[in-house]
């Protein structure tokens, strides 16, 4: 009851207070003492909210269906507090949290400003009465007793004390597949415990806990940087809406600098703290997997660094009088960087992209579905008719540039690619909406060319001034240096082993980029560090480039079959498995000695059992080293006592029928079973069946045809393995006129070996990772030029 009090306090004070701001403006008196006092009484709650939801997860009150869906008493301390965002109803709440406290620096920042604050803050405050209005308690309630629905909750979550009552026989249900037991907790359950004098806090003595994949240092981290970035993208979008408001158009950009740098910022390091997250825990060796829900985080920072760029040319411009240059622009910018982090939302959390990302979230329900939609709807309606409203003002306020030599030019040019990367990336991330899907080879192949022409951009346009670049000749004199740097950088890669045009022409962009900023960032660093903090930012993008290239382009794997003590040689390193120990939470943790050069190293990757999932999960191990990074995955692990039938379960399935085993499901789609098949059964030839299957795993789908192959008495099988998936499935047999396969599917085992040897085998991927740390290094020097940059707008922004 309590913290539907304050959810429900804050959405009406936000309300009011988005109200009383907008009166203010249009002449109203005595409304901005009003909308003050609800502006403080809205951000007190949500704070206050969040305080008491943490509370609740700390306490382990699981008698609240929040509580009870993402937490339990094994957590440790920091881990159990991450669940307060780790569903739908806690991370809305987070976001509206970040918001109001970014929201009291904005009232302050915008109270000293003129008339700044009622036209920012009547935007801003209508942002979080949404966000408000979504954790209420008649829409995504994190406060809903456990009781408010019926649920089923795991029988060991109940105290084992009580499964003798009477009553309670009447609520347990079991799961035939799994044989797990469940208990149908619901209202009347409730009332017959409390008749009985059972306490639920007695009854309830556990929840389900964490999904393993989230039970990782990263997670107290990741998540709440990307919704500060989230909160902190509204405040350009509410300094647009207030230019476009008074018709004024010059001031606005130096205001709302500061605050952009510091959300593109900040939505940037969440993005790629999620790849680094990816990267060490998932096992697939990669950081970027173009998910559209990473992917639909992405498509706004893009958008924020575009209008980054474009605000100087205005800012710049406006200094001799005017409104500057590319007014427009940054209006639109500002107000669709905005715009797509609520579609970023309405993808996340409208369950639309269920079976096509692993990050989305179950279907929240239909009213909340609607209520996403109108959220982002009513923005672009507000949006899209206040800049339609204003345009031939704006279009005679502006006036189009002429010299293409200049840097206004250039950096408009490098605003409009980046706008094309943000557009190809939405239109792959959209499909899944439409029933489609597209290929990671889209994504790479569409947006390649675009980041070519960024990285010569980021270099070229420094190389020009402002206004008109006078001579082809002094350009090339200025940028000698550095092209002469990056040809031989280029020489380099290709002698090493770049030979993709594509990539060689890629690298020397990169390099380009890099050695024109260093050139110039070295100069200005010694006047006035202050004014380097762009030039940083790009040596940043630029190393992170030619990270990209060398580590996902050119990383080395193989599959690796590991006997225990009996070294093995991969990649250049001696593998040697030796054994593994359990670890202190429940896990398997596997010994790898390596040797590589006389130096000896050990590597730990980890397996285990997982009861949340219903699935084998595994967790790889990284030696890092400065040049490359040697990334260890494991498959699987057989200690040779026994095969895999254990393992194993059979399912008879019709055409059409998905089943599940572990986190894949599998669709029976057909038989491969050609003509020629039934005059050979005749005549005892050889007869080729499959049946053909698609297999969905962690968003990605497989195409695989198990077959059996029969010649007079003899019958081979050809199973097929799908080591990402853990899977290997087989044919079994076939009913063709019913229209059944049956198969035979058991977690991936290595067969190379024969049973009777009993020899313990660790099947893993190792892989090379060249450069990979200039991915992280330039995503480090991006973040730390973009902080020197805030530094010095905030101050610029003060005169």
């Amino acid at each position: 009851m309590f913290g539907n009090i304050l959810t429900t306090l804050g959405f009406l004070s936000a309300l009011v207070a988005s109200l009383m701001y907008f009166f203010y403006f249009r002449g109203a008196k005595n409304t901005l003492g009003i909308a003050r006092i609800s502006f403080h009484l809205m951000a007190t709650s949500t704070i206050l909210a969040s305080a008491f939801l943490l509370y609740l997860i700390v306490t382990h009150q699981f008698q609240y269906k929040y509580v009870y869906s993402y937490s339990d008493t094994s957590l440790p301390l920091g881990l159990l507090m991450s669940t307060f965002y780790a569903g739908q109803e806690g991370s809305l709440l987070l976001w509206a949290l970040f918001t109001a406290i970014i929201g009291i620096f904005l009232q302050q920042y915008t109270s000293k400003r003129d008339d700044l604050e009622p036209r920012v803050m009547s935007i801003f405050c209508l942002v979080q009465t949404f966000l408000l209005l979504m954790i209420t308690p008649m829409v995504k309630n994190p406060f809903a007793l456990i009781w408010s629905e019926a649920i089923f909750a795991d029988a060991r979550t109940i105290g084992s004390q009580f499964f003798n009552l009477p009553f309670l026989q009447n609520y347990f249900f079991s799961d035939n597949s799994t044989g797990q037991q469940f208990v149908k907790i619901d209202a009347p359950l409730i009332g017959l415990l409390q008749a009985n004098g059972i306490a639920i806090k007695e009854f309830i003595i556990n929840g389900k806990g964490l999904n393993p994949l989230l039970q990782n240092f990263w997670m107290q981290i990741h998540p709440p940087i990307l919704f500060v970035g989230f909160a902190a993208m509204s405040v350009p979008f509410a300094f647009a809406f207030a230019a476009l408001m008074k018709n004024e158009y010059v001031t606005w950009v130096k205001q709302s600098f500061p605050w952009l740098l510091f959300g593109a910022m900040i939505l940037g390091l969440g993005i790629m703290l999620g790849g680094y997250w990816a990267y060490g825990v998932l096992g697939w060796g990669g950081y970027w997997a173009w998910d559209p829900v990473e992917n639909s985080s992405l498509i706004p920072w893009i958008i924020g660094v575009a209008a980054i760029h474009t605000m100087l040319v205005q800012k710049k411009s406006s200094a001799s009088g005017g409104v500057g240059g590319f007014a427009k622009t940054n209006l639109v910018l500002s107000i669709l960087a905005f715009i797509l982090v609520l579609y970023s939302t309405f993808l996340t959390r409208s369950g639309v992209l269920g079976d096509a990302s692993v990050h989305s979230f179950v279907d929240p329900g239909y009213f909340a579905y609607l209520l996403l939609l109108i959220f982002m709807g009513t923005f672009i309606l507000l949006g899209g008719g206040l800049l339609i409203y204003r345009w031939n003002y704006l279009k005679v306020q502006t006036k189009p540039y002429e010299n293409l030599l200049s840097r206004e030019m250039a950096l408009f040019i490098g605003a409009v690619t980046l706008g094309a990367i943000a557009a190809v990336t939405f239109v792959g991330t959209s499909a899944p909406i439409i029933g489609r899907s597209v290929h990671i080879s889209f994504y790479n192949e569409m947006n390649l060319p675009l980041a070519i022409l960024i990285g010569l951009l980021s270099g070229f346009s420094l190389i020009l001034k402002w206004q008109e670049t006078e001579g082809e000749d002094n350009i090339f004199k200025k940028s000698i240096l550095s092209i002469v740097a990056s040809v031989i950088t280029t020489i380099v890669l290709v002698v090493f082993g770049v030979h993709d045009l594509m990539m060689i022409i890629f690298a020397f962009a990169s390099a380009f980029a890099f050695f024109v900023n260093a050139e110039i960032a070295y100069k200005v660093f010694r006047g006035n560090f202050q004014k380097a903090g762009g030039y940083i930012s790009h040596m940043g993008i630029a190393l992170f480039f030619l990270g990209v290239i060398a580590s996902a382009k050119y990383d080395t794997s193989v599959d690796v079959d590991l006997i225990k003590n009996q070294p093995m040689e991969a990649l250049g390193y001696k593998m040697t498995f030796t054994g593994y120990q359990p670890t202190e939470d429940g896990k398997f943790s596997f010994n790898i000695d390596l040797e590589k050069d006389g130096k000896k190293y050990q590597v730990n990757p980890v397996m285990f059992y997982s009861d949340f999932n219903q699935g084998l999960m595994r967790n790889p191990d990284i030696l890092q080293k400065w040049t490359r990074d040697f990334y260890v995955s494991p498959i699987s692990y057989e200690d040779g006592s026994q095969s895999d039938q254990g393992n194993s379960k059979t399912f008879e399935m019709s055409r059409g029928e998905s089943i599940k085993f572990g986190e894949a499901e599998i669709l029976f789609v057909d038989y491969d079973f050609d003509e020629s098949a039934r005059s050979n059964m005749m005549t005892g030839g050889e007869v080729s069946i499959g049946a053909k299957l698609e297999v969905k795993h962690y968003g990605k789908v497989y195409k695989v045809t198990p077959k059996f192959i029969t010649k007079e008495a003899e019958r081979e099988d050809i199973p097929v393995d799908i080591k990402d998936a853990d899977l290997t499935i087989r044919f079994a047999s076939l009913s063709a006129d019913q229209g059944k396969a049956t198969i035979i599917v058991s977690p991936y085992t290595v067969e190379k070996f024969p049973t009777p040897l009993k020899q313990e085998i660790l099947a893993v991927t190792a892989s090379v990772k060249p450069f990979i740390n200039l991915v992280w290094g330039g995503t480090i020097i991006l973040t730390i030029g973009f902080i020197i940059a805030i530094v010095r707008r905030s101050k610029e922004s003060k005169n």
